[in-house]
Formats: structure tokens, sequence, C-alpha cells
């Protein structure tokens, strides 16, 4: 196998096809059915891709045709985006934690054709979408899915649609891909922009395999070819798990274990014994939590070598080895090491950390652990890796690492990261406005700030943009959130919270008027705000207002805790601007504090 064959591909499909050719009855995807793991070869997916693709042209899909793809990680997820593809269309994969009006939004703005579900559950708030939109013509289900109605649109069992001769298939497919180029669009993935509608980022096959390629070279140079096995856990509609968790396994040849979710992932990494796994932040926190209380419960000895391990990571972090490192590492490495290998399946080569930010104590913790941790940067616009830390360049976890392989990286003169390479993407879906602001000059405008230090490394200080990237990556619009909070009668104004954070938090200024009305009602002495946020009363009947726009948001926006402002928000107090913005930083600045101690 060949690094050259992905730098030479003109597809996805083509590459994939090429690997299926070399691998044969090698495993590719792998998932547990009916508790014992099951896998499918690359030949026979090669098989199914292919006769998918010829029944998705039989339905009617065009060149070029939009297809939502709604579905948690499996091996039906792959097979359906390389199908979709094979049949020349692009996917638009959407989140399985997207309420009805987020589906609405995609269907509307993508003008998707067709739309493939996976499961009962996930159908039911995917087919109100749909009926209301009109916009799509086909659904088709992986798993089967009862509906008293269907409306315009018509439903098909996606399983059947795989059978079929894969011969004629395959050469269909082929002639189809002799006219496609590393720049025709593969996907569109929405991701939330400043205006709190999610846009339609458009990536191109060169996109993601420029960074197949340049993450390859990394994988290879650093850690060797091997049997190769991925354990997939984020959701296949993150950017980074797409490119990093499908598209660069299968670029190596190497076989992709589904996890079957947090629950069950201490299990799955035990029982798949992964090389490679992509993980947020937020896990390895968990871990580390984990792992330290085990460790403690084994006594004094146990806590003296944590204890030890924890201090050589915070050298490691400061770039400050000691030559007394030496004993402790070793003593580590005939203890504790192996137990904590051992819980990631013994055979890990490097855990990949992307999404949002690594805390450099989490990291420089499972460093010290035996567990070498790859912390990568990027964006959906950079499909997405612009930057990772490994090896061979010395990791230092406080940077991003150096650019990746043929990605040009400068620092404006306002301090923010511009990237430029084949991995940028073409721009926005329908939005000429939002594309010309993000590639200005030929640039990829990141809205980070930061530097590149002395031996390239690329060190992040600040955001430019307000987008908030949680502690799982997910990327929120703090905009929607506060419009939909500031609907409510009793809000007036409502700024929130959560970068790096589990959930959701929010700042209150109640309503003038029904502050009022709601002192007269309850018998309060003062409608003054100050003392009013005192009165668990008045803070319940807050509460039912942002219970309410929950009722609207997804999951991971809602707003789990708030607080209630000393004072509205104003032009005399520099907390909003002429024009009646809020000023994020003047109000962080007054209320941080309080809103951190909601966590």
């Amino acid at each position: 196998m060949q690094l050259q064959d992905i730098e030479n591909a003109k597809s996805l499909v083509g590459l994939f096809l090429q690997r299926a050719d070399e691998q044969g009855d090698k495993p590719f995807l792998t998932a547990k059915t009916g508790g014992t793991w099951q896998s499918i070869s690359y030949a026979e997916a090669a098989r199914r891709v292919c006769v998918l693709a010829e029944n998705l042209v039989k339905l009617g899909l065009r060149p070029g045709d939009r297809v939502m793809l709604v579905s948690e990680n499996r091996p039906e997820w792959a097979l359906a985006d390389l199908a979709i593809m094979a049949a020349g269309g692009i996917t638009t994969p959407a989140y399985t934690t997207n309420t009805e009006g987020d589906h609405c939004h995609i269907l509307d703005d993508s003008g998707a054709r067709m739309v493939i579900v996976s499961t009962e559950k996930l159908s039911k708030p995917l087919i109100a979408a749909m009926l209301r939109s009109g916009q799509a013509e086909h659904l088709l289900a992986i798993d089967p899915i009862a509906t008293s109605q269907s409306g315009s649109f018509a439903i098909h069992q996606m399983p059947a649609l795989m059978e079929g001769d894969g011969v004629a298939a395959r050469g269909a497919v082929e002639a189809r891909l002799a006219s496609v180029t590393r720049d025709d669009i593969a996907c569109i993935i929405y991701t939330s922009g400043t205006s709190g509608s999610p846009r339609g980022v458009m990536l191109h096959h060169g996109a993601i395999l420029h960074n197949v390629d340049a993450a390859g070279h990394v994988l290879a140079e650093d850690f060797g070819w091997g049997e190769e096995r991925f354990l997939s856990f984020l959701p296949l509609s993150h950017a980074l798990e797409h490119t990093a968790g499908l598209y660069l396994p299968l670029g190596l040849g190497a076989d992709i274990w589904f996890s079957e979710g947090l629950d069950k992932l201490s299990s799955n990494l035990e029982e798949a014994q992964p090389t490679f796994m992509i993980v947020v932040p937020r896990l390895f926190e968990i871990l580390r939590e984990k792992i330290i209380k085990g460790v403690e419960k084994q006594g004094a000895a146990a806590k003296f070598l944590l204890t030890r391990a924890i201090h050589l990571g915070e050298r490691q972090i400061a770039g400050r080895p000691s030559w007394k490192d030496a004993p402790v590492s070793a003593l580590l490495g005939a203890t504790i090491r192996p137990k904590v290998r051992a819980r990631f399946g013994g055979r890990i080569k490097a855990l990949v950390s992307g999404g949002a930010p690594l805390n450099p104590e989490v990291g420089g913790f499972f460093q010290a652990m035996g567990l070498t941790m790859l912390q990568g940067y990027g964006q959906t616009e950079s499909a997405p890796v612009v930057s990772c830390n490994y090896p061979g360049a010395g990791i230092a976890l406080h940077t991003v690492g150096p650019p990746l392989r043929g990605v040009t990286v400068k620092i404006a003169d306002d301090g923010e990261i511009l990237v430029r390479g084949e991995l940028v993407m073409k721009g926005y879906w329908k939005n000429p406005e939002a594309t010309a602001a993000a590639l200005a000059d030929d640039w990829l405008h990141t809205g980070d700030i930061g530097h590149i230090d002395a031996k390239g490394r690329i060190v992040i200080t600040d955001r430019k943009k307000d987008i908030i990237v949680n502690d799982k990556g997910d990327n929120i619009a703090p905009q929607k959130l506060e419009g939909m909070l500031t609907l409510q009668p009793e809000i007036a104004q409502a700024m929130v919270s959560g970068d790096k954070r589990p959930h959701m938090v929010a700042l209150i200024v109640p309503d003038a008027d029904w502050m009022k009305q709601w002192a007269r009602d309850n018998g309060a002495e003062s409608a003054d705000m100050a003392t009013l946020r005192e009165n668990p009363a008045f803070v319940k009947a807050l509460k039912a207002a942002v219970d309410r726009t929950n009722q609207e948001l997804s999951v991971i926006e809602k707003v789990r805790r708030f607080i209630v402002a000393d004072e509205p928000f104003s032009v005399d107090n520099g907390q909003m601007t002429p024009t009646m913005k809020i000023r994020r930083n003047p109000i962080r600045a007054v209320y941080q504090q309080r809103l951190d101690a909601l966590y």
C-alpha cells in the first residue's frame, strides 16, 4: 500500500474501490450485532456500495443532488456515504440530536431530494420535518420504520437496495467516476455560524483526500505500518470523525470498529483493541478522573506512584524534563502504565484529541501514563485538520503542533490564524457573502487568534469569533439561544456561556414590566432586580421561561442553569454597543466567576 495512491486519487470513492481490490476479504467495518462483533469485508462493502449507488440512480438521483444522512455511527453510515458519492450525489450529514426545526433548515437550505435514516426513533422528528419542508422525494430506512403517513415522499428499505449484481453495478460506478475530479463537492457539512443559522460547508474530494494524505504521512513516519484498527466513537456527522475516523482508516486499509456509545466505551476498548482512536477532550477528562480514583483505592504506594506520574506529566508540559525522571518512568512502566494501557485495549499507538482545546494537564497525565497524545487543530472549513502534535515534530501540549504536510499557515496583522491549501472548503452552500468573508484574499480566516512558536508549532491564544465550542467539540451559536430566550415575556436580555464546558448556562436580565407585575401579584416588597433574584419563587418563575425555551433546543443547546444579572446590559455600563448588541468581554469580566460556579 502506497501513500502515493492517496495523493494521486481523484475521488474518495475511487480510493475506496482501489483499497477494496487490495484488501479483498479483510475486515473493513465491524459492529456488534446480537451481542457479537461482526465484520463486513472490503470486498463485500464495495459490492454493497456499488449496488446501492445504482439503485439511488434508478430512484432518480441526479449528479450533484444532495442526500441527507441521519444515523448513529454504524457500518451503514459509511456504506451510504460512499454510495451517495458513487451515484454522483453529495452527502449532507445531520446530527442525531437535531430537532425537527434543525432538520427543516438543512432540508430547505440544501434542497435534499433524498433522505437516509437509521432507526424508527430518529425517523420521527425527521419525518415531521420532511412533511413540513416538502423537499425530499424519497426516504431510505436502514432499520424498519412504521409511519401512518408518508406525504409526498416514498419510503424504501435500504438493505433491499444493497442486494444485487455487484459486477454490473461496479462497472456503472467506475464509468461515472471517470468524470469526477478532486475539485468536485463530496459533502456539505452544516456548522453553526455567528448568525445562529447553520451554514453548509462545501468540502470537495480533494480537501478530504489532502487531509487523509497528510495525516497518513504522520502515522506512517511516526508509528509505522501494520494491521491498524480504529475505534469510531465521535459522530460521523462531525467533520473530524468523518475525515479522521472514516476516510483516514479507509486510506490506510485499516479496520474500523464502531463503539456502542459512552456507557459501553470501556468494554468496547478492551474488546476492539484499537491502535488509534479519535476522541474529544471531555472524554479524556472523564477517563482521567476514573483512573485517578481507581489508583487511589489501591493504597498508599499506588497513590505515591500516581503523584509522581502527575509531576512527570507537569514537567513534560513545561518542557523541563529531568534526568531524575528516568527511574520514575521505569517504575511507572512496571506498575501503573500496563494497567492503563490495558484499559485502552493494550495495542493503542496514539490517541488523537480534537474538536475542542485539550487541557495540557489532562494531556500531560496520559503522556506520563505512556499513551501518546496527538492534539489536532482545525475546523469544518478545513476538512478539518490544519495542524497536529506528533512525536516527529516534538510534542508540546501547550501548542496544537505544526501545520500538516501541504498546509500553509500565516498570522494576520491582528493575530488571526489564516490557512491556505487544498484542504480549504469551496465555500458555504448558497451563501456567497459568508464565503467571501471567510475566504478573503484567498486565505481561510479561521477566527482564531494565535502565533507560531520558534519550532513552527501553532499556539492558539484566543477566539475572534463568538461560536461556543463545548467540551465535546460541538459548535453552538450563542446568538440563536440568546434570541430564543429573549422571546419569552419574562426575559429582556440574555448571554449564554459554555465554551469548553459540558453544557450551557446563562446570564439573564428579567423584563422590567414583567418583573413589576410579578412583584405585585406575589406580594413582594420590592420590584428591584437585585432584591428579587434572591427570591426562590421569582427564580422559579424565570426557570419556567428557560424550560419553555429548552423545549425548542437540541440536547447540546439546552440551558441547564442560570443566574440573574445585577443590572440590565446598557451602553452606559459598557455592556451594550450603540447598535444594541451585547459586548461579551465586558459582561464576562463582571459575571464569569459566577457563571463558572454554576458547573
